[in-house]
């Protein structure tokens, strides 16, 4: 099963348990994201990619100038070990990951989760890629894929047991957008997805085909 295929199967059983009311408004709150333009934001093909150095799940410094020194890198950015979409996404990449290591690329996840939190995301998920944090979504901000999550689901994400400041810190509720980069070897991009619903990921299989082009 495709990881789309996956994603589509938790939204269809979501759709069955969740409250209508409840769906209603985080369709309307994805939806104004998406109309305001923010993905337009997000770095494009051909673009240099600005540089991190980021903290990693273990505590050690990882610089994208340096993961670029042995070949391209793939970048996926994840809300929080909280979110069941990304939960999927990591694990689809850890399935793969061992074709894009073949192919002479680096994998890397970047979430706004505190470094325990991301350790915590790694260990459940299982993970043999770095999962780089990056405190109150700075790195993402200067990418122009950050959105802060609206008031109004606040509460509900709580009803759903999700703490969000638990995970981020205490008053952040910055989040990025469901997006993943193809770094070229250069710095420049190679492929971006970069989309407003958070629901919404890219397949492996199509990072590798960039990977395979490059």
């Amino acid at each position: 099963m495709s990881l789309i295929e996956k994603i589509d199967e938790y939204k269809k059983v979501f759709k069955e348990k969740a409250p209508k009311n409840i769906q209603e408004l985080m369709q309307q709150t994805t939806q104004a994201l998406a109309d305001s333009g923010i993905t337009l934001k997000a770095p494009k093909e051909n673009e240099t990619m600005p540089l991190f150095s980021l903290p990693n799940h273990k505590g050690e410094t990882v610089s994208l100038a340096n993961l670029l020194e042995d070949g391209p890198v793939v970048i996926t950015f994840y809300r929080g070990g909280w979110c069941p979409y990304c939960n999927f996404e990591l694990r689809e990449y850890q399935s793969s990951l061992e074709e894009i290591k073949s192919l002479g690329a680096t994998l890397v996840a970047i979430t706004p989760e505190l470094p325990d939190a991301s350790l915590s995301t790694s260990e459940k998920n299982e993970l043999a890629f770095d999962v780089l944090s990056d405190v109150n979504a700075e790195y993402a901000k200067s990418l122009g894929l950050v959105f802060s999550l609206p008031d109004a689901l606040k509460p509900i994400y709580l009803s759903f047991g999700i703490d969000v400041e638990s995970h981020n810190g205490e008053g952040q509720f910055d989040l990025p957008l469901a997006a993943t980069f193809v770094i070229a070897k250069d710095g420049t991009v190679a492929s971006a997805f970069v989309d407003a619903d958070y629901t919404a990921r890219q397949e492996p299989s199509e990072v590798i085909k960039t990977l395979k082009a490059l």
